[in-house]
């Protein structure tokens, strides 16, 4: 799916991340979606699947990310973008500087455990060795209504398990 500017249009792939964020939730996994754009092309998709995997790495950013390192046969992805719905976590942040990612864009500021501005600014870190570019707030009100549902409902679910629809 091409799209004509990458650079100008950044709405256009966090709802395609959206699309795949709504997918976890149809999973009963906690609602974030990602996908790697190379040249405004979507190179890799994926959304949070740690439990129905039984894999704990298996956040929407690594699969998406696993998923682009295999289509384009390499795992540096020089040049890309990762959008993600949510501020990405520390082992996700560590990843993408692995994997030599161009630019994150996310959605919606993770205050517990993301580390791109809500806690340790990671990615401004001097010992890395690889610099990536940061855009937040991205349909922010959208990926933090998604989430802020989800958890809504799930704590509601736990308070009353017999009025479940």
């Amino acid at each position: 799916m091409k799209q004509e500017s990458e650079e100008t249009n950044h709405e256009f792939w966090m709802r395609e991340a959206l699309q795949l964020a709504r997918q976890a939730e149809e999973h009963d996994e906690v609602p974030v979606g990602a996908v790697v754009v190379k040249d405004n092309e979507i190179v890799g998709r994926g959304y949070n699947r740690p439990i129905s995997s039984s894999d704990p790495s298996a956040h929407a950013e690594i699969v998406a990310m696993r998923d682009a390192a295999q289509r384009l046969q390499n795992y540096r992805l020089v040049g890309c973008t990762l959008y993600v719905t949510i501020e990405p976590c520390t082992m996700c942040a560590g990843a993408m500087v692995h994997a030599r990612i161009k630019r994150l864009v996310y959605g919606a500021k993770e205050p517990k455990s993301g580390v791109i501005d809500s806690n340790a600014q990671l990615l401004q870190s001097e010992f890395l060795n690889h610099r990536i570019e940061e855009i937040g707030a991205v349909l922010e009100t959208e990926c933090s209504t998604m989430i802020s549902k989800f958890f809504s409902q799930r704590r509601l679910a736990k308070r009353h398990p017999c009025e479940q629809d």
